[in-house]
């Protein structure tokens, strides 16, 4: 049988090879293939980008209207209730949000710090160091990346509660330190990008193994790191399920723990406010945002500490 050329292919078959293949043979699509490609890469945008349009326009609107299925979804309204709706949030608790902000920044700062610190180093030295308990330690850490974060959480307040640690920022940057995605993604990229040529020469100069960590594997690992700080940023910031656990004042909440308190007074009166979707939108938005702008900023090095390491040559 003779194989099927790029002119046999189905349509479909076609379409798909270019959607997804990239290869200048296999994007040879008449005008109305290049037209459907078009139209399934524009319905796939709209699936994802069309909630987080609406996401931004329902705060503009009235609880009712958002209700109102004669209004179309994406109906705008005056910009006087956006800032309703932040007066709204803004009061809640006699302003309990400014405090959830400065909590959830002070804890994911502190988490991606941490975090970052220890699986660089750990990467590194399971990467470029022979030693007893080595193999251990990779198994361990391969062991407790499948496990699902949720099942940690009781053995991590028992933990906590044996320190005296328990309703203490601590209890929630803690956790961070040990990050296994993180230690092995550091461990892979050092073992595939790192010269251990290199490594040999500075030894030979002199080098302790601290100086060449600093000197060598730090610098040539600075697009590793800003995929570990982005990823562990991503975590902390949205990090629910440990705080509420972790926490018993209002006053130590991060973000998702206080937003999820706040959407609990739907349609009840709190200090002189009234909380409805329109506010409940405004509070997702204040939790999406930051995310979005440090991954505008950082998706050049994501994606280079990503693809780095793919390839050894």
């Amino acid at each position: 049988m003779q194989a099927t050329t790029e002119a046999q292919l189905p349509l479909t078959a076609k379409i798909w090879r270019g959607l997804f293949w990239r290869s200048q043979k296999l994007n040879n699509l008449t005008g109305l293939e290049n037209a459907l490609r078009i139209v399934i890469l524009l319905l796939f945008g709209a699936y994802f980008v069309m909630p987080l349009v609406w996401l931004a326009l329902a705060p503009s609107r009235q609880w009712q209207e958002l209700y109102d299925l004669s209004q179309s979804p994406l109906t705008i309204g005056p910009l006087s209730n956006y800032v309703q709706a932040w007066n709204n949030i803004a009061g809640f608790g006699a302003g309990l949000l400014a405090q959830w902000m400065i909590n959830s920044i002070w804890y994911t700062l502190a988490s991606v710090a941490l975090s970052v610190s220890v699986s660089i180093l750990s990467g590194y030295v399971l990467a470029t160091m022979q030693f007893r308990g080595r193999q251990l330690i990779m198994w361990l850490t391969l062991i407790t990346m499948i496990l699902p974060s949720s099942a940690m959480v009781l053995p991590l307040f028992l933990e906590m509660n044996l320190l005296h640690l328990v309703n203490n920022p601590w209890s929630v940057i803690l956790p961070a330190a040990f990050a296994p995605f993180s230690v092995y993604l550091a461990y892979v990229y050092y073992s595939v990008t790192l010269p251990k040529d290199l490594l040999a020469a500075g030894k030979v100069d002199g080098c302790s193994e601290w100086q060449l960590f600093w000197y060598v594997g730090l610098p040539l690992g600075r697009t590793m790191i800003a995929t570990l700080a982005f990823l562990t940023f991503n975590g902390a910031w949205n990090n629910y399920f440990l705080p509420f656990v972790m926490l018993n004042h209002k006053e130590t909440y991060n973000l998702p723990v206080g937003i999820a308190q706040l959407m609990s007074a739907t349609g009840t009166r709190t200090s002189d406010f009234v909380i409805n979707e329109p506010e409940h939108a405004l509070s997702a938005l204040v939790m999406v945002i930051p995310v979005m702008i440090i991954f505008l900023f950082a998706q050049k090095y994501i994606v280079q500490g990503l693809a780095a390491g793919a390839v050894k040559e």
